[in-house]
């Protein structure tokens, strides 16, 4: 739910921070009070379009900050951490706006998009006035929301799955069908390749192997005399061990006479022969075990060069050559068993499309069924709310198979007319202000289990209303208040009434600068009086605030 609304510099607000609460939140105030700036600073933080005339005079730039309480299985966490951002169950949405008409998103304090910014304000606030297109009024949603109401979410998902594999079925066999075309006339040709290739037969890391070998062989003989020099060193009469077996002999002769001094000198000597013993045995290993391979250099380097031509023929690496030939050898196998391959794969395509035609008659016969019942729900609360001569439809139509998709065969529009006479059509465009938004509240409750976003908004939904009709619109914004957070701009005291919170709007003058205030009324007696004026105008007389308090009392009591 939104837990708080920090407004700074926008319109008449200078600086202003509102805390938000569970259940039904009514904001009152007198006509031209600047209630509709309240809903325009939290439009700039859900990411509505803005431009520099919501910057208060005098100004550098306007904010607004609008922090919700979100608990973690909510789809909007899903969204921000695909985007790389970490959240927990407080989402801050921030926006800044200059003068200049820029602004700048923050989601957490994390520079976003714009559009990002809306897609998750989208996913958290949801309102109904004439201004808004998003949520139910968006056409693209009714299906998902015609699916949710008929609990019909996990057959939407499997049709979804299936027109995939129909669709990737029908793709691969465009595929192989082109493919077919376009290697008929190299049919010869391709044989030539893989039979090149076949009879080279190259391996993965041989290009490197051959290499090293070529080097090697190519340093034989250097390596031979390298080796020969280097017994010659170590084991000739005057060589390295020699020299060192009578050092030895030296110290051995001494060591009578200084044991203490030369007994170190002796140790260190003995692993100093240690190891020049073992290398004299590891180069003998060498040049006597070395490479005696039968391989010629011209046979290694025949292979060598016969990889790299090859691989620069078909412009790859050596290393790629044993795909080239499984790429090759496939191609042909499409080519000499194109009959069989084309057979297997219209099978798929056809079992793919009768598994989704299947399921997506069920699921139309569904949806249509689904969509009578809403419709007949819908048309039940709108007399209560005078609407007594408009009707709501949910339509459900087949679409051609072009049209078919992964949500099925149909398409799904809710659509409304305002009196018998006049056709119907979408809801935001013949609809008017109040109208509008007491169609909405109508769905709204019918669909109220349906709906993950937090926080709706009602404006003017008690437009041109009052009596009875205004409290039907009143009971019903309380019903859906206990699912959801609700917020009513209203002008009906019946409404107010069943606040649960109650934020009043007001015009003062402040040092000269009328500014708009907005105060919380917590104590009975204030919303008694604000209640009074909406009753009886500029002078509240003693029987509106006899009638106020009954109207609190009833609702208070009826809560």
């Amino acid at each position: 739910m939104l837990s708080s609304l920090a407004i700074q510099n926008v319109v008449l607000i200078d600086r202003l921070t509102l805390e938000g609460g569970d259940g039904l939140l009514a904001l009152t105030g007198e006509t031209g009070a600047g209630k509709s700036i309240l809903l325009d600073a939290l439009g700039l933080a859900l990411g509505a379009r803005a431009d520099s005339g919501l910057v208060r005079h005098g100004a550098e730039q306007a904010s607004a900050a609008a922090c919700f309480e979100v608990a973690m299985k909510h789809p909007v966490h899903a969204l921000l951490k695909d985007k790389g951002i970490e959240t927990k169950d407080t989402i801050i949405l921030r926006r800044t706006l200059g003068k200049d008409g820029r602004s700048k998103a923050f989601i957490n304090d994390a520079p976003v998009s714009v559009q990002l910014l809306k897609d998750a304000g989208a996913l958290l606030v949801e309102i109904h006035s004439q201004f808004e297109t998003q949520g139910l009024l968006n056409p693209e949603t009714h299906i998902a929301v015609l699916d949710a109401y008929a609990g019909l979410e996990n057959e939407a998902a499997e049709i979804s799955a299936l027109w995939k594999v129909w669709r990737e079925a029908a793709s691969r066999l465009e595929q192989a069908q082109s493919d077919i075309e376009a290697t008929r006339l190299q049919e010869d040709y391709l044989k030539h390749m893989v039979a090149e290739l076949d009879k080279l037969d190259p391996k993965s890391g041989e290009e490197q192997a051959l290499a090293e070998k070529r080097q090697l062989l190519l340093n034989r003989e250097k390596l031979a005399g390298a080796y020969e020099q280097a017994t010659t060193i170590l084991e000739s009469e005057d060589g390295l061990q020699s020299q060192l077996g009578k050092l030895q002999a030296t110290l051995d002769r001494l060591s009578e006479k200084a044991p203490g001094q030369i007994k170190p000198l002796l140790e260190s000597l003995s692993r100093a022969k240690g190891e020049i013993d073992d290398l004299a045995w590891q180069i003998e290993k060498v040049k006597n075990g070395g490479d005696r391979s039968a391989d010629r250099l011209e046979d290694v380097e025949e292979r060598y060069f016969a990889l790299r031509d090859c691989a620069k023929k078909h412009r790859t690496t050596v290393d790629a050559l044993p795909q080239v030939y499984e790429d090759l050898s496939q191609k042909l196998r499409l080519i000499t068993h194109r009959e069989e391959t084309l057979a297997d794969l219209k099978k798929a395509v056809a079992k793919g499309r009768d598994a989704y035609m299947t399921k997506a008659e069920t699921l139309s016969a569904k949806r249509a069924k689904a969509a009578q019942k809403l419709a007949k729900a819908v048309n039940l609360e709108l007399p209560d709310l005078r609407l007594e001569k408009a009707k709501f439809n949910a339509e459900c139509v087949k679409g051609t198979e072009i049209e078919w998709g992964p949500k099925g065969f149909d398409r799904v529009q809710f659509t409304v007319s305002t009196n018998p006479q006049t056709p119907a059509g979408p809801i935001h465009k013949i609809a008017s202000g109040g109208e509008l938004s007491r169609f909405m509240l109508a769905l709204k409750v019918i669909l109220a289990e349906t709906s993950s976003i937090p926080t709706l908004i009602f404006d003017e939904v008690d437009a041109g209303i009052g009596g009875a009709t205004a409290d039907a619109v009143g009971e019903r914004l309380q019903r859906l208040a206990k699912k959801y957070q609700v917020l009513v701009v209203t002008h009906s005291p019946q409404v107010a009434a069943r606040a649960a919170h109650h934020w009043h709007v007001s015009k003062t003058e402040q040092k000269g600068t009328v500014i708009t205030k907005i105060t919380p009324l917590m104590a009975v007696q204030e919303r008694q009086e604000e209640i009074a004026r909406m009753l009886s105008g500029a002078e509240v007389t003693r029987e509106a605030r006899a009638q106020a308090a009954k109207l609190l009392e009833n609702h208070v009591a009826a809560a």
